[in-house]
């Protein structure tokens, strides 16, 4: 697996993970058993197209994170697709804060709508 592009990485959010949201990550892949996962980081990730000139799509990434933002990059909880505009992806990650705020990150209606 490819390491991460940290040099384009922006964190936008560590907050407290709900009990709606908790209960959706323990039935997911990213669920560790014993996991010290406590917070959403929710961060916009810079992904390198593959041609001469270096020019990036932009993807919208949550892990669980512990209150640190230690996370594992290897296991995100949701990766939208790529967006060729930042904006679109900060608009797109600051509307994924405000649903985890309310604890309503895992709601079937945005899950439709980030799917």
């Amino acid at each position: 697996m490819k390491t991460p592009n940290y040099h384009d990485f922006y964190q936008k959010a560590l907050i407290p993970i709900g009990l709606n949201d908790r209960m959706s990550l323990q039935e997911s892949d990213a669920f560790y058993p014993g996991s010290p996962s406590t917070h959403w980081l929710i961060a916009v990730e810079g992904v390198q197209l593959s041609q001469p000139k270096i020019y990036f799509h932009w993807k919208v990434s949550i892990y669980p994170a512990d209150c640190e933002g230690d996370f594992n990059w290897k296991k995100p909880y949701y990766c939208s697709p790529n967006m060729e505009l930042i904006d679109q992806a900060n608009a797109f990650a600051s509307s994924l804060v405000a649903s985890s705020k309310k604890d309503e990150l895992s709601s079937v209606s945005l899950l439709e709508k980030i799917s």
